[in-house]
């Protein structure tokens, strides 16, 4: 047998001369390129949303951007998730309303889907009535104030 290090993959060692990918054993499988350039939104989208767009002023869009991300981490530290799953779920909603107006979408139901994808992919998973029960109890205590 070989060794583990010898059977690295690497793009460049295990790329067939002919096609475009990476050798796996006897399968080829296309690259996956990550850059720092494809994950920062550019600057001519945070000038522009699709809220301002839509009419909605950068102050009240600026408002609603904070007060979903006070939600999600309200909501976070009522269901016991830790605070990478909660600074998660904050870049899920502001990458969203970087693509999507917060006029055509509720911000509350977009926060509580970022809560409960966010807890998925930190490992920390909830069930769905917890999260819908815990942002039923904030809003709720909101009411109240």
């Amino acid at each position: 047998t070989e060794p583990l290090t010898s059977r690295v993959l690497s793009p460049h060692v295990n790329t067939p001369a002919n096609s475009q990918g990476i050798l796996i054993g006897d399968k080829v499988y296309s690259e996956v390129f990550l850059a720092i350039d494809s994950s920062i939104i550019p600057e001519e989208s945070l000038s522009s949303t699709p809220s301002m767009l839509d009419g909605l002023d950068h102050e009240t869009e600026t408002d609603l951007r904070i007060l979903g991300c006070e939600l999600i981490q309200s909501a976070g530290i009522l269901l016991r998730l830790p605070q990478v799953a909660m600074a998660t779920g904050q870049v899920l909603f502001q990458r969203f309303f970087y693509s999507k107006s917060f006029i055509k979408h509720s911000f509350e139901i977009f926060a509580m889907a970022c809560v409960n994808l966010a807890s998925k992919i930190e490992e920390s998973p909830r069930r769905v009535r917890d999260v819908i029960n815990g942002f039923h109890h904030l809003k709720q205590g909101k009411g109240k104030k």
